[in-house]
C-alpha cells in the first residue's frame, strides 16, 4: 500500500517577477489546504501582518494551519523533510526560489530526493510581462529557465499594452513550445491549478464524483476576486479499458498546453492490483498501483488541466486509447506503464 506523498511546487522567476505576490495570493485563497511554505530568498512573505525576512532555518506557524520557513540552498532538503513529517499535517509544500536560483537544479533536487514523504509537484516560472525582454537581454539564460518549466505564469499583464502583451506571449511560446502559459496580474492564479481544495484524499484515492466536483469548481460561477487566469480542464471517463501502449504514447506526445493529469486508469485484467493511479505535472509522470475498491466501479477516470489546450483534440486522443479487446492484456505494453510505477511497500 502506497503512503501519502506531499507535492512540492517550485515557484521560480527572475527578481521582481511577482513570485512573492503569487505566493501570498495562494496563502490567502488556500481553500482549506494546509500549506508548507519554504522561502529560499531574502525577501518577505506577509500573512496576517507576519513578515519573514532574511531568516535562515526557521519555521513559523501562520495561525491558519500553514507553516512558513526560510532557508538557504543547503538547508532546503532538510526543511522539506521537516515539513513532510506526518506531525506537521501539511497537504502541499510551495517553495519560493531565489530570483537568481537555477530552476534545473531545483528540479533535480526534487526528482533525485530519496525522501519518501514528498513528490515533485511542478516548476512554475513567473515572468514579468513588462520587463521580460529587457531582463532576457541582460540574462539570456532566462530562455532556458522557461524551457524547463511545467507552467509559465506571465504576470503583470496590467502593466503593458495589448500589442506588447501579445508580443511577449509569442516570444515565451516560441522559447518554450508546448508549455502552458497563463496570463495574469498581481499573481492571481487559481490555487486549484497547484493543489486540490481540502480536506481531500490524495489523487490516487479520488472518486469520479470528487473529480467532477473539482471540474465544476474550476468552471463554476463563483469568480470572487477574479482568482484565476484563463485555463481549461477536460474530464474523461471510459468503461472500456485503455490500451497501455496507446496511452503511454499519448502521455509522451501529449497535446500542447496540458499541465496536470490526475485520476485512475483501467488497463484490463492485470491481477488484484490493476488500478493505476496517475499523477503528471509537465513532463513528469508517475503511476501508483492498487486494487479496485469494492464500492467503486472499475473504469478510467481522468481530469486534465492546462492552458491553451484544444479540449476537443485532447478528448479525441484519449478516446483513441481505448483497447479493442476489453478482456485481453497487452503484457509487453504494460511494461511501458510499469516503468513509471512508484515502488511501494
Amino acid at each position: 500500500m502506497s503512503t501519502k506523498r506531499i507535492p512540492v511546487v517550485l515557484v521560480a522567476g527572475f527578481l521582481g517577477a511577482g513570485k512573492t505576490t503569487l505566493l501570498n495570493h495562494l496563502l490567502a485563497n488556500r481553500q482549506g489546504v494546509r500549506i508548507g511554505v519554504v522561502v529560499n530568498d531574502f525577501g518577505s512573505v506577509n500573512v496576517d501582518a507576519l513578515a519573514v525576512a532574511g531568516q535562515v532555518d526557521t519555521m513559523v506557524s501562520l495561525g491558519n494551519g500553514c507553516l512558513c520557513c526560510a532557508v538557504d540552498a543547503s538547508g532546503l532538503d532538510a526543511m522539506l523533510g521537516r515539513l513532510s513529517d506526518a506531525e506537521a499535517g501539511i497537504d502541499v509544500i510551495v517553495v519560493e526560489a531565489s530570483g537568481i536560483a537555477e530552476p534545473r537544479d531545483l528540479i533535480r533536487l526534487m526528482i533525485a530526493s530519496e525522501n519518501p514523504g514528498i513528490r515533485y509537484g511542478g516548476l512554475v516560472e513567473v515572468v514579468d510581462a513588462a520587463e521580460f525582454e529587457a531582463a532576457r537581454e541582460r540574462h539570456p539564460e532566462l530562455a532556458e529557465h522557461l524551457r524547463v518549466a511545467d507552467l509559465v505564469v506571465l504576470n503583470k499583464a496590467d502593466r503593458v499594452e495589448a500589442g506588447e502583451l501579445a508580443k511577449v506571449t509569442g516570444t515565451v511560446e516560441e522559447l518554450a513550445p508546448r508549455i502552458p502559459v497563463l496570463t495574469t496580474s498581481h499573481g492571481r492564479v487559481d490555487p486549484t491549478l497547484f493543489f486540490d481544495p481540502g480536506p481531500r484524499e490524495r489523487a490516487g484515492q479520488l472518486s469520479f464524483d470528487d473529480l467532477r466536483a473539482m471540474d465544476a469548481h474550476e468552471h463554476g460561477d463563483d469568480h470572487s476576486e477574479h482568482l484565476h487566469a484563463a485555463y481549461q480542464s477536460v474530464t474523461f471517463t471510459s468503461e472500456q479499458p485503455l490500451a497501455p501502449r496507446k496511452f503511454i504514447e499519448f502521455l509522451e506526445r501529449r497535446p500542447a498546453g496540458i499541465y496536470r493529469i490526475k485520476g485512475h486508469l483501467d488497463f484490463g485484467p492485470n491481477g488484484t492490483r490493476s488500478r493505476f493511479g496517475l499523477h503528471t505535472v509537465g513532463a513528469f509522470v508517475q503511476f501508483d498501483r492498487s486494487g479496485w475498491p469494492a464500492d467503486r466501479p472499475r473504469r478510467t477516470e481522468l481530469v486534465l488541466i492546462g492552458s491553451g489546450m484544444d479540449t476537443g483534440t485532447v478528448h479525441s486522443a484519449l478516446t483513441e486509447c481505448r483497447a479493442e479487446d476489453a478482456d485481453a492484456v497487452d503484457e509487453r505494453g504494460m511494461l511501458h506503464v510499469l516503468r513509471y510505477v512508484e515502488e511501494s511497500a
